[in-house]
C-alpha cells in the first residue's frame, strides 16, 4: 500500500472518532498488530493554529505512533493551509481532511459533509494545503449529502487534479448519520472516478470477512475501520491474518483480552494523568465487556472508578465473581459464551452492507 511516498505492509486503517482514537487506544492498536495507519481525532484548524491546549491534546503522538495522519476540519483556506503546515512541523506523515462529519455543528461552519457540496471551492482549499507541506494530503468524505446529491465520484476526481494522494470513503450519504446500509456500489463508483490514487472503503466492517467483502465488492485499495475496531480490537490482526492466508484467526481468550484492557487503561492514565484517565476510561472498558461473557457487574462498577486503585479492585471483583459461570478449567460454561463474532449481513445483489448493531460511540462533537 502506496499513499504518497509512504509504503505500509498492510491496507487497514484506523478510522478517527472523535474522543476515543487518541493516543493512548492508537498505541493499544499497534501493540496488537496489523494496523497500517492511524488517523488523529478531528482537529479544529483554527484552534491548531492558535496551540489551543485541547487541540494540542489531540495530536500528541510519539515515535512508535507512525505512520500517522492528522486530520483537519475547517472550511476557511488560509487557516487549513496554515494548520497543515503546523502538522508538518509536529512530525505527522501526513494531513487528513475531514469532509465526512455529519455532525450540524461542523457542517454549518462549512467543514466535514458541507465540503462535498461546494466542489469547486473544496478543490481549491486543497490545493492550497497541498502545495504547503511536502507530506501527502489525504481526504475523508461521505458518497455525498443525501440521496439526491450523490457528490463523492465528482469530488474525488477534483481532489485528485488538486493533489490529494488518497482518498476514504465512507459509504454513507451525510443525510443517513450512521444508520441505514452501507452502498458498497457507491464506494465502487469512487474507485472507478480516480485515475492512480488508492481510494480506501470504510463503514460497517466489523469482522475480517466484512473487510474482505468490501475489498473484493468495490475494488478499494483498503478498508479503514472505525466502530469495529471498539467492538473488537484484535480486528487489524486477525483481517490483516486473514487476507494474507485465508484463515480465520480465533477470537482471544478472556486472559489477553483482560491484558489489553489493562495496557489501554494504563496508557489512559500515563498520557492523561491517573485522575482523568480513570475518568475517561469510564466510556471505554464497557467495549471490552461485550466479549466477556456475563459482566453486568463489571459495567456497573467500572463507571465509577476514579483511581488505578479502584480499576484494579473492578477487575479483581468481576474475575472473581465470573468464576462462578466456568468450568474447572476457566472456560466459560458453553451456555454463558457470547455468540461467537459475525460476518455483517451482505446484500451484494443489492450492493449493500448491512451489520449487526453497534452503537454509535457518543464523542465531544455533539456538545462543542
Amino acid at each position: 500500500m502506496r499513499i504518497g511516498k509512504i509504503e505500509t505492509d498492510s491496507n487497514l486503517f484506523l478510522s478517527p472518532l472523535a474522543g476515543y482514537t487518541n493516543l493512548p487506544m492508537r498505541m493499544t492498536l499497534r501493540e496488537l498488530g496489523g494496523l497500517a495507519w492511524a488517523t488523529t481525532d478531528l482537529v479544529n484548524a483554527r484552534s491548531l493554529i492558535e496551540h489551543n491546549p485541547t487541540a494540542m491534546k489531540l495530536v500528541e503522538s510519539c515515535e512508535a505512533d507512525r505512520p500517522l495522519a492528522i486530520q483537519l476540519f475547517g472550511s476557511v483556506a488560509a487557516e487549513m493551509r496554515d494548520a497543515a503546515r503546523i502538522c508538518e512541523d509536529l512530525g505527522a506523515q501526513a494531513v487528513d481532511i475531514n469532509m465526512g462529519c455529519p455532525v450540524r455543528k461542523v457542517t454549518r461552519i462549512g467543514g466535514g459533509s458541507a465540503m462535498m457540496a461546494e466542489l469547486a471551492g473544496t478543490a481549491a482549499l486543497v490545493r492550497g494545503m497541498v502545495s504547503a507541506v511536502s507530506i501527502p494530503v489525504t481526504a475523508k468524505m461521505r458518497l455525498g449529502w443525501d440521496s439526491d446529491n450523490i457528490t463523492a465520484p465528482d469530488l474525488a476526481r477534483a481532489l485528485e487534479d488538486a493533489g490529494v494522494a488518497a482518498v476514504f470513503v465512507h459509504g454513507r450519504t451525510r443525510a443517513q448519520g450512521f444508520g441505514g446500509g452501507v452502498s458498497l456500489a457507491g464506494i465502487r463508483s469512487v474507485v472507478g472516478a480516480v485515475r492512480s490514487i488508492p481510494v480506501i472503503g470504510n463503514g460497517d466492517v466489523t469482522t475480517p470477512q466484512a473487510a474482505r467483502h468490501m475489498l473484493e465488492e468495490t475494488g478499494c485499495a483498503g478498508v479503514s475501520i472505525g466502530r469495529g475496531a471498539f467492538y473488537d480490537p484484535w480486528i487489524f490482526r486477525r483481517t490483516d491474518r486473514y487476507l494474507r492466508t485465508g484463515e480465520l484467526p480465533e477470537e482471544p481468550a478472556f486472559a489477553e483480552r483482560m491484558r489489553v484492557l489493562k495496557l489501554h487503561f494504563e496508557l489512559y492514565c500515563s498520557f492523561y494523568g491517573e485522575g482523568r484517565g480513570a475518568r475517561l476510561f469510564r466510556k471505554v472498558a464497557p467495549w471490552y465487556a461485550r466479549r466477556f461473557g456475563p459482566a453486568r457487574p463489571f459495567k456497573q462498577r467500572i463507571l465509577s472508578i476514579t483511581s488505578r486503585a479502584d480499576f484494579e479492585a473492578a477487575v479483581a471483583e468481576y474475575v472473581a465473581w465470573r468464576a462462578g459461570f466456568c468450568d474447572a478449567s476457566g472456560e466459560l460454561l458453553p451456555r454463558y459464551r457470547p455468540a461467537p463474532l459475525s460476518p455483517s449481513f451482505l446484500a451484494p445483489e443489492a450492493g449493500v452492507c448491512e451489520r449487526e448493531s453497534i452503537p454509535v460511540p457518543r464523542g465531544p462533537v455533539e456538545t462543542w
